[in-house]
């Protein structure tokens, strides 16, 4: 008879132990001869641990072949779970990216189809705050598209403001003069913050040739904050003669900002003179093109240059 021995056998790194002898009765051909030693099982690894009284050599232990990992079945403790680690893992991937992209302009498109009006609310936000020295509708709705079409998304909001010049500026000098005093009476009133970036938009007659006029508007972009002035013209609108000689003709010789333009507008002539046409938006009138678009486009210009601008600032 030999010896029973270690009538545990101890599995995995835990201490609990499982009274086996059909365990021990298997490994009966690694036992023999080792009587008085102990041996258990860890980790699929078996140790020989010499008795007190023993004299044999313990050498080195006793080890089965080890089962190498399925790959297939690793798993990755670090990584997350369920639907959101998913989401996790995709969000990252250029595809996807684009796919999503995608279906947001698709979206955004259908809806702003739908509903127009929806247009600035979608597209409001970013970085990009620009306040309109006006509290005219079409002027603040046109820089406001310029800009959301240029940067994405930008928020655009109008405050009230004052030329302090003439009603009808005559000369380039005088309609920047006009949009700069709408932006430096805004700073000055604290109706915005020193660093507000602002957009002026001033309206005035030149004569570009002898004896021929035109209706031209002056966008000024002022961003004290990043150090950026920009100035940039509308497309030049003919006018005829006729109804400058009357705007000139109702400006008193004495009127104290003559030295600025006239105190009719060719908005007000135009309406006196021709009917079905708005002093507000006479362009359409007589070019078939609003003034609405007129703007649009010069503050899509406006709205290219400062976003080169800026681009030392993001980078």
């Amino acid at each position: 008879g030999y010896q029973r021995v270690c009538p545990f056998v101890c599995v995995g790194p835990t201490t609990d132990c499982v009274k086996s002898n059909e365990s021990i009765k298997s490994k009966n051909s690694f036992t023999r001869g080792l009587s008085g030693q102990h041996m258990c099982v860890v980790s699929d690894t078996i140790y020989k641990h010499s008795a007190v009284t023993g004299g044999l050599n313990t050498g080195s232990p006793i080890t089965f072949p080890e089962e190498d990992e399925d790959p297939r079945v690793s798993e990755d403790t670090t990584s997350p779970k369920g639907i959101w680690g998913f989401l996790k893992g995709v969000a990252g991937n250029p595809v996807v990216k684009n796919v999503i992209n995608k279906t947001k302009h698709s979206v955004e498109s259908m809806i702003t189809t739908l509903d127009p009006g929806m247009a600035p609310y979608i597209k409001s936000g970013g970085d990009i705050d620009i306040v309109v020295a006006s509290d005219k509708d079409m002027s603040v709705q046109a820089v406001r598209e310029a800009f959301q079409e240029v940067f994405g998304m930008a928020t655009v909001t109008g405050e009230p403001s004052q030329s302090n010049i003439a009603p009808q500026p005559v000369g380039y000098a005088a309609g920047a003069k006009g949009a700069q005093e709408r932006i430096d009476g805004l700073r000055r009133a604290g109706v915005i913050h020193e660093k507000q970036p602002v957009v002026a938009l001033e309206n005035f007659i030149a004569e570009l040739f002898p004896e021929k006029w035109f209706d031209i508007g002056c966008l000024i972009l002022e961003d004290p904050g990043h150090g950026i002035c920009l100035e940039v013209f509308t497309q030049a609108t003919p006018l005829t003669l006729d109804h400058i000689q009357q705007a000139h003709s109702l400006t008193p010789p004495d009127y104290s900002l003559r030295w600025s333009g006239l105190v009719v507008t060719v908005g007000e002539i135009l309406e006196r003179s021709l009917p079905n046409i708005s002093r507000t938006d006479w362009h359409k009138s007589v070019t078939g093109l609003s003034h609405h678009h007129i703007i649009q486009c010069a503050a899509k210009v406006l709205a290219g240059l400062y976003k080169q601008q800026l681009l030392p600032w993001t980078e």
